[in-house]
């Protein structure tokens, strides 16, 4: 083996390989920092203004909880459901199928 020998391998990744890409983590991830982002912002909001006007029912007291835990569960409910929804557009393979109708006889 000589000193001026190439690398066995490229340094740089190659473009046309394509990265395998885990949707349903980043997804969760980024819906945890949107999550976390949307309740500090109401509970800064929420502590400023009762320092400035105070609490003055229980009404006030109750908004709190669906403001801060309603609209991101919301969010999920709908990230959910959206990832059920193209789930639907996914073709199936018909090895697949094949192998399920098979399944079935030999049941019977």
């Amino acid at each position: 083996m000589t000193i001026y020998r190439g690398p066995r391998r490229a340094f740089v990744p190659r473009r046309d390989e394509a990265l395998p890409v885990n949707w349903r983590r980043g997804l969760f991830r980024v819906w945890m920092l949107l999550s976390a982002a949307w309740a500090m912002a109401w509970i800064i909001y929420l502590i400023m203004y009762a320092l400035r006007e105070g609490i003055r029912s229980l009404g006030d007291v109750l908004v709190i909880p669906v403001v801060l835990i309603g609209p991101p569960v919301a969010l999920l409910l709908f990230g959910i459901a959206a990832g059920w929804a193209f789930r639907g557009f996914r073709v199936d393979d018909a090895k697949d199928d094949a192998d399920k109708r098979e399944e079935g006889r030999s049941d019977l």
